[in-house]
């Protein structure tokens, strides 16, 4: 897809967007059944949490955890390679948009898109997406478990991990939620660069490639391998992720609240061809509270806040 704003895109993230500041979105494909906790999981039903009567008992979600903060990096076996804290360049980068696949031409499809990496993968702000992808060894050095519920209960995976700043703002917007008696559930965080791969080749495998890169991020252009991006469901929806989500009450109190905590729904409806993804109502994206409110306010993706701060 190109993408008008290419040149400035580069501009803003190699400056870390010059804001204080969200499985990409592995783009996690709509209707996914998120699984149930191992049989061998001990998992702790959270008090007062509404279930479906007709629910069965392996899809009830567990209670929220009190998980050592400090213990985060348990919580996955998989191998990393932390990247070291960079200043972003104030130079303007000059960047070539990346190269289109062929129409027409199957086989053209099924090849590596040309993408640049972005200067300053650990930028909260970071914009990660078609156009611009993360180095393929980025692994966020500081992820950490919040501690929220989660769809899997205790187990320790990968993806029940954040960003530390993240993390943490997770945990306040799903208290004040519980609060005013919404009750969400975390789904799926961080994802690395070799999980996204094992999905979207999945994914073309069973749908094709055009349909795949719709609903189903390229790796390295995942929001997830920001550690910034968290999918969230409910009970309302049987704890899968849907499009249905967006029309329930936790759908909607996310999509009113979340930038009061720093978040931004990041595939919004009617913006699909600005963002290059289907609707997620589930997906949501940590850049701050002062950039959040601004793109909540002003009706906005992420791209056209973007260009809109370069004058595009």
């Amino acid at each position: 897809m190109k993408n008008k704003w290419t040149i400035p895109y580069i501009c803003f993230i190699l400056s870390g967007c010059g804001i204080s500041g969200q499985e990409a979105s592995e783009k996690t494909p709509a209707d996914q059944v998120i699984e149930p906790p191992a049989e061998n999981t001990e998992v702790i039903e959270e008090p007062g949490l509404p279930l479906e009567q007709n629910q069965d008992e392996e899809n009830q979600p567990p209670a929220e955890e009190n998980t050592d903060k400090n213990s985060a990096n348990q919580d996955t076996n998989e191998e990393g390679n932390p990247q070291d804290e960079e200043e972003a360049s104030d130079k303007p980068e000059t960047v070539t948009p990346p190269a289109e696949p062929e129409k027409n031409n199957p086989e053209s499809e099924n090849q590596e898109p040309s993408i640049p990496t972005v200067a300053n993968p650990t930028a909260i702000t970071v914009m990660v997406n078609k156009s611009f992808k993360l180095p393929d060894s980025y692994r966020p050095a500081d992820l950490a478990r919040p501690s929220v519920a989660f769809v899997f209960g205790n187990q320790q995976l990968e993806k029940a991990l954040l960003r530390e700043e993240a993390a943490r703002a997770l945990e306040n917007m799903f208290a004040q939620a519980k609060k005013e008696e919404i009750t969400l559930l975390a789904a799926s965080g961080f994802r690395s660069f070799e999980t996204q791969t094992v999905l979207f080749e999945n994914e073309v495998k069973q749908v094709g490639y055009e349909k795949a890169s719709m609903a189903v991020a390229y790796p390295g252009t995942s929001e997830h391998q920001t550690g910034l991006a968290m999918d969230i469901t409910a009970a309302s929806v049987n704890y899968i992720l849907t499009e249905e989500f967006g029309e329930k009450p936790e759908g909607k109190w996310l999509a009113n609240n979340a930038h009061k905590f720093g978040f931004i729904l990041r595939y919004p409806l009617g913006k699909e061809s600005i963002t290059g993804y289907q609707y997620e109502p589930w997906h949501f994206r940590y850049v701050g509270t002062e950039m959040a409110t601004e793109i909540f306010e002003n009706k906005l993706t992420l791209e056209e806040y973007v260009g809109q701060k370069q004058g595009v």
